[in-house]
């Protein structure tokens, strides 16, 4: 596209999107009287303006019901988490039955590591990037330390080279070839949390089975951001939040994707609880587990359904909107905050205040985030930047992360923030 930096071209922009009237079901925070220009996304999604309808609707069948609400409620209960399983498998490329939502986002990598971190004599490290998002590391970590192993030894992490920002995806394939032998577990954040770097995980994937080695993903970056395949790819298992750019609420339900191959073998180890038992026999009450088959063999409990609501109406608009379409957008979008950075980082060079964008400048390899570093005085700029309506986050030491969301944000968006952006300087 021939980007423009003025309101006219930008509103021009949003009357041609396809998309655009998707933005009129979510509620936007206000400043001043007038919706904020929210680039927050990727930390946590808007609320659909349908949910608090939704909920409504639960808290009233709770009322009329009881507990016969498990059965008799417009959306029975008992069987509420198999709501999402189709619309979720479209999002990350799946099997319905190879997805289930539950719990939180580290207690499912703590399960699956129970599947998949079978470490052995020889075979007990975990390859994984440098810096990965805490939880990450401190899932990986106590994991490692669980099993006896001592961390420093046992978790290989790879880092962007010298001088360099991104991490190369030759050399995650280099390491995992160098230390074929030691590795039980290749374990990525799809999407990384601070640059918004897209690692090729289809590739990653097939080197480290090559070796006969797992691989998982946290995809709470990823899921809903950008393409996936987790089926073809062949992937192990990957797990995900929904509370950013699938707009589920503050620390909402989580989702675990768990490969066909593994999920229809019920030898395969696990922590077992009462709602991932075979639900044909689930209230005999008997001892012995029986997995459900796919990935809800690894539930532990019945659903939360009201912390599930906003996930319900949010996935129903994913499947309308589609991610062909969301993604092609994602593409244009941040593509034209890059275009605003780089007019905006001209005045701010002038000042003697320039910044970078340290964000992959390819788009196949980024998601709908653009991460900007500032020469000095970081900080300043985005508390002023929020004094002013612009929500974005804050990274330690120095990261400002933008994140232009298709399914809600706009072109004029973009414009009013570069706007803003400029007179600053």
């Amino acid at each position: 596209m021939d980007y423009q930096f003025s309101p006219e071209w930008a509103s021009s922009a949003d009357q041609q999107d396809v998309l655009k009237d998707f933005r009129d079901r979510f509620l936007f925070p206000l400043h001043d009287g007038t919706e904020v220009a929210y680039f927050c996304g990727n930390s946590l999604g808007l609320q659909p303006r349908a949910a608090a309808a939704r909920m409504m609707e639960e808290m009233e069948d709770w009322a009329r019901y009881g507990v016969e609400g498990h059965f008799m409620a417009k959306r029975p209960w008992f069987s509420y988490h198999e709501n999402f399983s189709e619309n979720m498998a479209k999002i990350v490329g799946a099997k319905a039955s190879e997805i289930v939502m539950m719990n939180g986002l580290t207690v499912n990598l703590h399960l699956m590591m129970v599947s998949f971190y079978r470490p052995t004599a020889s075979k007990y490290k975990i390859l994984m990037e440098a810096k990965a998002f805490p939880s990450d590391q401190y899932a990986v970590e106590s994991q490692v330390k669980f099993h006896g192993y001592d961390p420093q030894d046992a978790i290989i992490e790879i880092s962007p080279r010298e001088g360099e920002i991104l991490i190369r995806n030759e050399d995650i394939l280099k390491a995992i070839q160098e230390n074929a032998d030691s590795l039980a577990l290749v374990f990525i954040g799809g999407v990384n949390y601070y640059s918004g770097q897209v690692f090729d995980m289809k590739t990653i994937t097939a080197e480290a089975h090559k070796h006969d080695i797992i691989a998982g993903f946290d995809l709470a970056h990823a899921a809903g951001n950008v393409l996936l395949q987790l089926h073809d790819w062949d992937v192990d298992f990957a797990a995900w939040c929904s509370y950013k750019y699938l707009n589920s609420g503050p620390g909402s339900v989580a989702g675990v994707f768990v490969h066909e191959r593994h999920g229809n073998d019920p030898e395969l180890l696990r922590f077992a609880g009462w709602w991932g038992h075979d639900k044909k026999t689930r209230f005999k009450m008997e001892k012995g587990f029986i997995p459900m088959s796919g990935a809800e063999g690894w539930q532990l409990s019945n659903a939360p359904v009201f912390s599930m609501v906003a996930l319900s109406v949010s996935l129903e608009i994913y499947a309308e909107a589609g991610m062909e379409r969301l993604r092609n957008k994602s593409e244009q979008l941040t593509a034209y905050l890059e275009f605003i950075l780089n007019e905006a980082n001209k005045k701010w060079t002038s000042a003697g205040k320039p910044f970078k964008i340290i964000s992959p400048l390819d788009s196949e390899k980024r998601g709908c985030q653009l991460s900007i570093v500032f020469s000095s005085e970081g900080k300043k700029v985005f508390d002023t930047l929020t004094s002013q309506g612009v929500i974005s986050d804050w990274r330690e030491p120095d990261v400002i992360r933008l994140a232009p969301v298709p399914l809600y944000n706009s072109f004029s968006d973009v414009y009013r923030f570069g706007k803003i952006l400029i007179d600053l300087a």
